[in-house]
């Protein structure tokens, strides 16, 4: 089961889904691992309560552009209460130390369990979550430039 975690992990680091820049993002965040280096930015549009696009970008380790591209595959185009429950749900995996969570939640996580592992190595915890964070603030983003609608705000005349 390990080494078919680790071949997520190596596949998606070389076939990076998601990568890439929107025209016209309602939100964005930059984010930098400063013990490795590791650095993405993730752009997202939004519809109404949905996650209409994400792209991303950066560089780093396996873990981190791994992390990036199956974020992408599980959360663009969805609810964002579901793109949320996900990001936390990976939270707690990354931050469970290398043990699995409840039978539910990692079925929710689907080939994003393939980090199970990674929270033994704290060194490598920061690299699994930085997409992520950067997902969290620029939903955040976005939601205050939409109004939290997924339109723009309408200015008075």
């Amino acid at each position: 089961m390990e080494q078919l975690y680790q071949q997520v992990i190596l596949d998606h680091s070389k076939a990076r889904s998601g990568e890439g820049e929107l025209d016209s993002p309602h939100g964005a965040s930059f984010q930098v691992n400063p013990t490795c280096g590791d650095e993405c930015t993730v752009q997202v549009s939004l519809e109404g309560q949905r996650l209409a696009q994400l792209a991303w970008s950066g560089k780093g380790c396996s873990i981190s552009q791994a992390s990036l591209s199956l974020m992408y595959e599980m959360v663009d185009g969805e609810p964002l209460e579901q793109a949320e429950q996900l990001g936390e749900t990976f939270r707690e995996l990354i931050h469970n130390r290398g043990h699995e969570l409840t039978p539910e939640k990692m079925e929710l996580l689907e080939d994003l369990s393939a980090f199970t592992g990674v929270g033994r190595y704290s060194a490598r915890v920061k690299c699994a979550l930085l997409g992520w964070m950067a997902l969290r603030e620029a939903l955040a983003q976005a939601r205050h430039h939409t109004g939290a609608s997924g339109q723009p705000p309408q200015t008075q005349a």
